[in-house]
């Protein structure tokens, strides 16, 4: 398994796309940081760019209080789930996540309102790549655009696993139980929360 992190941490950081196992359903990413790497990982789904992505983190870079305005941050949507609730991500104003994330973030990751989708995945093999990597990982659904999300690995396009430069193998270890998609909290630059996926 060992082996397995580290080539796929060797190809994010050679600025390639990988095709891997998340803490909700199979998912597609690069290096947070690598502007070339996220205009691939555009060019591979067919996405149109204004459909921004979002990026995996470290617990340890990513809780409440690190967040400027974190204080309309409702005990209901706390930013750190524990592994027994479904996984949440977080869209949040350039002014929340900048300082914190700061220039660790490639420029044409965020949308056209400077927000960002941000999560903590609580997962062992997503956890490794990213402390290895030392960045957040890009994460988006492992299909092509308009195509149906897969739940599971034997569902994903072979088209789709032919265009990434790396398919992490399919281990029961690396297995997510969640069949979906993860749910989507928006906060506002007023500090408005509003759930835009349950």
């Amino acid at each position: 398994m060992d082996y397995l992190i580290q080539q796929t941490v060797d190809t994010l950081l050679a600025g390639g796309t990988i095709l891997y196992p998340t803490d909700t359903i199979w998912g597609v990413g690069c290096d947070a940081r690598n502007h070339n790497a996220v205009e691939k990982l555009y060019a591979l789904k067919q996405r149109d760019r204004s459909k921004s992505m979002l990026v995996l983190v470290r617990s340890s870079e990513f809780g409440v209080r690190s967040f400027p305005g974190a204080a309309a941050i409702t005990p209901s949507t706390s930013f750190l789930s524990s592994p027994s609730q479904r996984p949440t991500t977080y869209i949040l104003p350039e002014a929340m996540w900048r300082p914190v994330l700061g220039d660790n973030i490639a420029d044409n990751l965020p949308a056209e309102d400077g927000s960002l989708g941000i999560r903590v995945p609580q997962h062992a093999f997503c956890q490794e790549v990213i402390h290895r990597l030392g960045a957040p990982l890009v994460s988006t659904s492992a299909n092509l655009s308009g195509r149906p999300s897969p739940t599971i690995y034997n569902d994903i396009d072979d088209e789709l696993k032919r265009r990434v430069d790396f398919c992490v193998t399919p281990l029961a270890e690396f297995m997510s139980s969640e069949t979906c998609g993860s749910r989507i909290v928006k906060v506002g630059a007023d500090g408005n929360v509003s759930v835009l996926r349950p």
